[in-house]
């Protein structure tokens, strides 16, 4: 794999090779955050590790998570961005302990997580393939995707309290679209030369992916089987 950082990116390269770049290298640093993300969930699952739940673990989660996204964006020029991108997404597996221990609970686990990993990796095709081509701008959904992200963040905190699961499925479907939506918004920032950090398009794009795949994963487990 051949990555350069934004300060290889000189102004006598074409536009198009450096978006191009930028792309190339931002599906092989996701892919490759695969990696340690399958690592930790598998550690997390075979040594039963106890994450912390509840709104002290929701607490908690945010402010690892936020710290190590700090991190990257303040290495994001330099090889300690993919080191730091690569331990988060250690840690961001290491989360995935009590879903995955609990989707594997059913005699049906093993095919829920794959009809769960298969149809993240669609959604990802399809709207990155869409952000490509399409002619359309989809750059004035930012903001009201960001707003949709600050309400799934208080539904979540009020479902922590009120404990309802119609709430949870609402949550769910709600970020299955507004990630979705991500994808198309983060690839086509790319592809129109919004952002010429391949280090920071990775991470936007790891994030929509992962929480795709966990609130799928949450809505399949709806139909796990004890048997």
């Amino acid at each position: 794999m051949s990555v350069s950082f934004d300060k290889q990116y000189t102004p006598a390269m074409p536009v198009t090779d450096v978006r191009q770049r930028v792309l190339r290298n931002t599906y092989w640093l996701l892919a490759l955050s695969m990696i340690p993300t399958v690592l930790g969930a598998t550690m997390g699952v075979m040594f039963n590790l106890p994450i912390p739940g509840g709104f002290m673990g929701f607490i908690l989660f945010l402010a690892i998570a936020w710290g190590f996204m700090y991190a990257i964006e303040k290495t994001k020029d330099s090889a300690m961005g993919v080191v730091m991108l690569l331990g988060f997404t250690f840690f961001m597996g290491l989360w995935l302990t009590p879903l995955l221990t609990r989707t594997l609970g059913f005699s049906n686990g093993a095919s829920l997580i794959m009809m769960a990993f298969g149809g993240t990796a669609s959604v990802l095709a399809v709207m990155a393939s869409i952000a490509t081509v399409s002619k359309r701008d989809f750059s004035m959904m930012g903001k009201w995707l960001f707003a949709g992200v600050i309400v799934l963040i208080l539904a979540s905190l009020a479902n922590f309290v009120f404990q309802m699961p119609a709430l949870s499925i609402v949550i769910s479907v709600m970020a299955i679209g507004i990630f979705s939506a991500y994808i198309l918004y983060d690839v086509q920032k790319i592809v129109n030369g919004g952002e010429t950090n391949y280090i920071r398009a990775a991470t936007a794009l790891y994030l929509d992916v992962y929480l795709i795949f966990s609130h799928l994963l949450s809505l399949l487990g709806l139909g796990g089987n004890n048997d």
